[in-house]
């Protein structure tokens, strides 16, 4: 047994056959890509048919915390990826129980707890995290995923080995891992702008899904789930007026505040001036004694420019806040988020969210962010359109000659895009209709997009149908919740926070997505989450007392960039060189005539095409950096 001491990338090997070793040569490949995960050191360890490796952050015993951790007798040994926000609790009834600890990390928790809980562990987690276990005693090698999948873990099993990896590119550094493109992932990422559930855009590559673990030993490997959080079932629902729901709310999401406040090292909040973004910043402003730093983006575009809420909460608190101010230009950027991104992430706000985990990480190596509160307090407009039902989508359908004819705007969210939308879910079941509202290519359009050999006949939304079948007999908007959370947050949102901070060495935590927070908004009735008329209306009564009422009771604005007046203006000329027709061919997945008529029919202000046409440019750089890698460098220099 060998260990070599040389936290946010994890990566390893397993050979199947128990008689064959690893190579630590391919480990070493491995690890060095993960290298912007964890700039702070690296560690390896190898036994027989196992190698595991972890590069590291430091934010919790920065001194004492290197990776591997071990049990007492050095059987058991962990590589984790990420933060255990309830590590005191568990480390004090550990310690009670006669286990010794040799370092303050939070994760050395984990060891422990396998010790007495066996592959129960998982469950007692209160955090973000991607682990890796070896099991020297047992010979066994468990992988586990925390309930919501805020840490991503894929992995490939080709050849007999098992190998995993926190990013994408540690897989395809090995030699024999195909980089075949998944055509059924690759219609779900153009039906919804991301690749769902356990696949990945690579046919060899597949991902850990939330709330799982993967255990590999003597008998082969097999997928368990130990984490699944349900909408509570009706006569359940916790009760109270909106106001007293708010309070309690308000002291949920505190508390979760002050634990992902934890760490040796200086947090900062990721301040966009929305409710979410805005109660975490007032209440972690509240829970430290020196001045909290925010940071925010902003946009040369006013109307999709929120700085100026933004700076009231920033002076409410007190806060040392720095702006940064995105413009098109911000496109020479572009080739760099796609080499961030090992995987197509086609919605425009990855940019300017990349460009901000860079801004704040020159001050601070870790941020707290919102993502979740709207998933899991009501906060899109489509749970909103479910209620209005079909009558709404009819008298839309009606309007769509109309609608055609007006020309696009240019907006956020403009009211002809709303009414599309709405007129897309006329006359469709529930779950359909809520995925006509943020429906990238529908089937017609995927049909005339892709080449023929390229199309695929899975149905995109597998995972989204699979999980809504999961929660029948609760309340359909709970439902439709709940698969954003297991879909779109999972594998969308929660992905852009990761690479972006990430390839920054910036930990970016999410306080709305803890275990303690999401058993209070799952409980809430539907009249305490969205009517007809307001959004997340328990989120509200939360922050009503700590914000502007701009920022608490405001519309709903999202953090949008201007994508379509950039695709009609500075921008133009770079797509055109993206999307050329001989990068298509090359390519093989586009009929260069099909994009190019989305681009025209875009800039004639026909339609408002800049989701699709976003999405196309994000394939495509990701096509070329990752598997490829023809045009990188020309569209760095044209950008």
């Amino acid at each position: 047994m060998e260990r070599v001491c040389l936290m946010c990338g994890v990566c390893g090997l397993y050979s199947l056959d128990p008689a064959t070793g690893t190579d630590p040569h391919a480990l070493a490949r491995m690890a060095a890509t993960l290298a912007h995960r964890g700039p702070d050191g690296e560690g390896a360890f190898r036994d027989g048919p196992v190698a595991l490796a972890a590069r590291r952050l430091a934010i919790v015993d920065v001194a004492r915390g290197a990776q591997p951790l071990a049990s007492e007798d050095g059987h058991i040994q962990l590589v984790c990826n990420g933060e255990i926000y309830n590590h005191r609790s568990l480390r004090r009834r550990l310690e009670d129980r006669g286990h010794v600890f040799r370092t303050g990390s939070d994760c050395e928790v984990v060891v422990h707890l396998y010790e007495d809980l066996g592959l129960d562990f998982a469950v007692e987690l209160r955090g973000m995290f991607a682990l890796a276990l070896w099991d020297g005693r047992n010979r066994r090698l468990v992988l586990a995923r925390d309930r919501f999948g805020i840490k991503p873990l894929l992995y490939t099993a080709d050849h007999g080995r098992l190998a995993f990896a926190s990013e994408l590119r540690a897989l395809t550094a090995l030699p024999g891992v195909s980089a075949e493109v998944d055509l059924a992932a690759l219609s779900t990422y153009l039906t919804v702008n991301a690749v769902m559930g356990e696949r990945t855009m690579l046919t060899a590559v597949r991902r850990l899904r939330p709330g799982h673990m993967l255990v590999a030993d003597r008998r082969g490997m097999r997928l368990e789930r130990y984490a699944r959080d349900l909408p509570a079932a009706a006569g359940r629902e916790r009760a109270g007026s909106v106001a007293a729901l708010g309070a309690q709310a308000r002291e949920r999401v505190r508390e979760s505040v002050r634990a992902h406040l934890q760490g040796d090292v200086p947090v900062g909040v990721l301040l966009s001036g929305g409710l979410d973004s805005g109660l975490i910043a007032a209440l972690a402003a509240q829970e430290t004694t020196k001045p909290l730093k925010t940071f925010s983006v902003g946009f040369t575009e006013p109307a999709f420019d929120e700085s100026a809420t933004a700076r009231m909460i920033a002076a409410r608190y007190g806060t040392e806040h720095s702006e940064l101010v995105v413009g098109p230009e911000a496109a020479e950027e572009l080739v760099d988020v796609a080499q961030a991104f090992d995987e197509p992430r086609g919605d425009s706000t990855a940019l300017p969210y990349w460009l901000l985990a860079r801004f704040a990480s020159d001050s601070v190596k870790v941020a707290l962010s919102g993502e979740g509160g709207d998933e899991l307090f009501g906060g899109y407009q489509t749970y909103q359109a479910d209620l209005l039902g079909r009558p709404a989508a009819r008298a839309a359908a009606l309007m769509s000659p109309a609608l055609e004819a007006w020309p696009a705007s240019e907006g956020r969210l403009s009211l002809d895009f709303r009414l599309r939308r709405l007129a897309r879910g006329a006359g469709l079941k529930p779950l359909d209709r809520h995925h006509a509202w943020k429906e990238i290519f529908a089937s017609h359009e995927r049909e005339q997009l892709l080449s023929p050999e390229r199309r695929s006949t899975a149905d995109p939304l597998a995972e989204h149908r699979a999980r809504y079948a999961e929660t029948g007999g609760s309340d359909r908007v709970a439902r439709l919740q709940d698969v954003d959370v297991g879909t779109y947050l999972a594998d969308d949102l929660l992905l852009q926070t990761d690479r972006a901070g990430m390839a920054h060495g910036l930990e970016i935590r999410v306080p709305f997505l803890d275990r303690e927070v999401a058993s209070l908004a799952l409980a809430l009735p539907r009249r305490a989450k969205v009517t007809a008329c307001q959004s997340k209306r328990v989120l509200r009564a939360a922050a009503a007392p700590l914000l502007p009422r701009a920022a608490a009771h405001g519309p709903k604005r999202g953090f949008c960039a201007p994508a379509a007046a950039w695709l009609r203006g500075p921008l133009l000329p770079l797509a055109r060189d993206i999307l050329a027709g001989e990068t298509l061919a090359r390519q093989g997945y586009f009929r260069p005539a099909a994009v190019h008529s989305l681009l025209g029919r875009h800039v004639e202000r026909r339609e408002d095409l800049s989701r699709p046409l976003w999405a196309l440019i994000a394939f495509t750089l990701w096509h070329d950096a990752h598997v490829s890698g023809a045009q990188a460098a020309r569209w760095r220099e044209a950008a």
